[in-house]
């Protein structure tokens, strides 16, 4: 029987030659741009109580372990200040004393407006709120961490022994 290689008139495959010298190393290039340089946390550990009113919304004071990178917080700690345009990471957390009754929710605004895929409204009573989204922000944009109801409202946030009541983490990832 004929081989491929007999039939195609190839010949056998000879011994492989010793590795050559290895060449010189190429110029490096330009440093890449990161993206995550524009990120924020900040809590709230002291056990703050929150009022919101009937049907109404209170930002949520996070004057505590602020790293805010290049945000600029407001005097109050309720409002941070986007630098730059670009699509952000959000992710916060509220922990509450008790739950909270039904119509109680959590979010997080831009410029007063909320930012759909934070918003969190349990349908039954919650002492734990938490959301995590990517939206797009603009330079100049306001945000701040919100408790709302559609009933009178007062929560105390959990302190004490190093927990967090609440917190707003904010990363530029494009």
């Amino acid at each position: 029987m004929w081989t491929s290689r007999q039939l195609w008139g190839e010949g056998a495959t000879g011994s492989t030659g010793l590795t050559g010298a290895t060449g010189p190393i190429g110029v490096t290039g330009p440093t890449g741009t990161s993206v995550t340089t524009s990120g924020m946390f900040a809590s709230n550990t002291l056990g703050s109580v929150i009022v919101v009113a009937l049907g109404g919304s209170t930002n949520i004071r996070l004057p505590n372990n602020q790293s805010l990178g290049n945000f600029i917080g407001n005097a109050n700690d309720t409002v941070f200040t986007v630098p730059e345009t670009g699509r952000y990471y959000i992710t916060y957390q509220i922990n509450t004393t008790v739950g909270l009754g039904i119509g109680a929710g959590a979010r997080v605004t831009a410029n007063g407006t909320p930012i759909p895929g934070t918003i969190l409204v349990p349908a039954v009573s919650n002492a734990t709120f938490y959301r995590d989204c990517i939206t797009p922000l603009t330079a100049g944009s306001t945000l701040s961490l919100q408790l709302f109801s559609s009933i009178l409202l007062t929560a105390t946030l959990i302190s004490g022994g190093g927990t967090i009541g609440a917190s707003l983490n904010i990363i530029r990832i494009q």
